[in-house]
């Protein structure tokens, strides 16, 4: 690895820039599949300065770190040593493959591009620049109706300083409902509209996002129901629905545990929404998806008070006796069992990070779209618990909400 660790060196004492690097041919796929290296321009007190950010590939999940250039040859050595097997190198005058045998014998292809760039061009850093502009689903600059009367963003368009990390969660939200939008029924085939519910709806930012996408951006057939407890931020989420012309878009008062259906007792609901639903007002949410068939199941479920209540194992006393450990765990096992049991009914499950840790400690959604869901009619689902999940609950001396619901 000498060799490899040379040539980098070199490049970066020569202020060649490294314009990418992908590491892949992964030794353990479970354990890491590839890492993408790019450079980045980030602003410090002294001024921009190069550095590099390695995006690293686990499963459904990416991870990243920022690496100072003096740092990057003994990251890369050591990725190349202990998971990967091939290296595709590209700068701003050389093109590199380095491939690694199994017995750890590097073999170096170098090769010098036909131009000469000798220095960080003012295009590469605007195309390089860690804080260019992203591409939000909702642009900024770009007035939406039921962002301004939200107060999230100006009436010229402008994102509201106080509510950046709002506007980022909505759009992060509604990558995720892109994401699921094929798997939802064909309207021209069922010859109905889609029907949505949002449970716990609260100030609605998330609900009128969901119509506000799918119906005036995509042009689809939707209807959309906001259900909460509170009446009064119910009559005002309806009176901007109203004032908007959202004709599809309703709102109403109820009970997570005794709703129905729509206005109509209509239980065909093609996707359920729950976004931070106290406690066990989720479990409510997701056994009635469960329950109509629902092809997509979207859930960021909120303080989970249940388990951590329940929870008496004399095997993980060392670590239930601190307070915020026995929280945080009793959060997690939470979850992960609301996942399998999902899985049980027939969903194919994941567990997704929602928005960073900086901006709320909810940044767990469940994702749970309907096996086949397309070509399916509405019939409830009974399966048989999983006996490993029982010996689960029985292991933590839990009986979680859902579980005992499905």
């Amino acid at each position: 690895m000498d060799s490899l660790r040379a040539l980098i060196d070199k490049y970066v004492c020569n202020s060649e820039l490294i314009l990418s690097a992908t590491a892949s041919n992964a030794r353990d796929k479970q354990k890491i599949s590839r890492i993408k290296i790019r450079p980045v321009i980030k602003n410090s007190k002294d001024g921009e300065k190069v550095i590099y950010q390695a995006e690293s590939f686990v499963g459904n999940q990416a991870f990243h770190k920022n690496i100072e250039d003096k740092e990057l040859a003994d990251y890369i050595v050591k990725v190349m040593t202990e998971d990967f097997k091939q290296l595709e190198m590209d700068t701003q005058l050389h093109t590199v493959t380095a491939l690694v045998s199994k017995k750890g014998k590097v073999t170096l292809k170098e090769k010098k591009k036909p131009q000469n760039v000798n220095s960080v061009t003012e295009d590469l850093k605007k195309q390089f620049s860690h804080n260019r502009e992203k591409q939000y689903i909702l642009p900024k600059d770009v007035p939406v109706p039921f962002l301004v009367e939200l107060g999230v963003q100006t009436t010229e368009g402008r994102v509201v300083n106080a509510k950046y990390d709002k506007f980022r969660q909505i759009n992060r939200y509604l990558e995720f409902i892109r994401d699921i939008v094929p798997y939802l029924p064909d309207t021209k085939k069922t010859g109905r509209k889609l029907n949505i519910i949002d449970f716990g709806c609260g100030k609605s930012y998330l609900t009128f996002a969901t119509y506000y996408y799918l119906k005036i951006m995509n042009n689809m057939d939707v209807h959309v129901i906001g259900l909460d407890l509170k009446k009064d931020v119910i009559n005002h989420c309806q009176k901007l629905a109203d004032k908007f012309g959202y004709e599809d878009l309703k709102f109403l008062v109820g009970d997570i545990s005794t709703y129905t259906g729509d206005e109509e007792g209509n239980p065909q609901v093609d996707m359920v929404i729950t976004l931070h639903a106290c406690d066990t007002a989720t479990d409510y949410a997701l056994a009635h998806a469960v329950e109509w068939g629902a092809s997509v199941i979207l859930s960021v479920p909120c303080c989970q008070h249940e388990l951590n209540r329940q929870i008496s194992c004399e095997a993980l006393a060392p670590l239930l006796k601190y307070g915020i450990i026995k929280e945080r765990m009793a959060a997690l096992m939470t979850d992960a069992i609301r996942a399998n049991l999902l899985e049980q009914q027939g969903y194919d499950t994941q567990i997704l990070e929602f928005i960073d840790m900086e901006h709320t400690p909810k940044n767990i959604l469940i994702r749970a779209v309907k096996k086949q869901s397309q070509n399916m009619v509405y019939a409830p689902v009974k399966k048989d618990k999983n006996k490993s999940l029982e010996d689960l609950e029985e292991f933590l001396n839990v009986s979680p909400t859902l579980s005992k619901l499905l």
